[in-house]
């Protein structure tokens, strides 16, 4: 066992943020892959709520739902606004 005097840094946010990004793109490709329209099916998802707009081809659906919805809009959103 190595000898490490460094501090790690946790940072949820970022963790957060890269996980909700794994899983968007993992449940994108899945749907794709299955012929849907991504964007279509994930719009439909994050405003019903209804998990049946999500394939479970490649166990999307049960990847999606690991997410809630209103943090995947938060990431999304900020995404889109380039906030941090």
């Amino acid at each position: 066992m190595g000898n490490n005097d460094n501090t790690m840094q946790f940072d949820l946010a970022k963790d957060k943020k890269d996980l909700t990004k794994e899983i968007l793109t993992e449940v994108y490709n899945s749907l794709m892959k299955k012929g849907y329209n991504p964007v279509n099916q994930l719009v439909g998802y994050l405003i019903s709520g209804d998990p049946t707009y999500i394939t479970n081809y490649n166990g999307a659906r049960a990847l999606v739902r690991k997410l809630e919805r209103d943090e995947i809009l938060e990431e999304v959103l900020k995404s889109y606004l380039g906030i941090k």
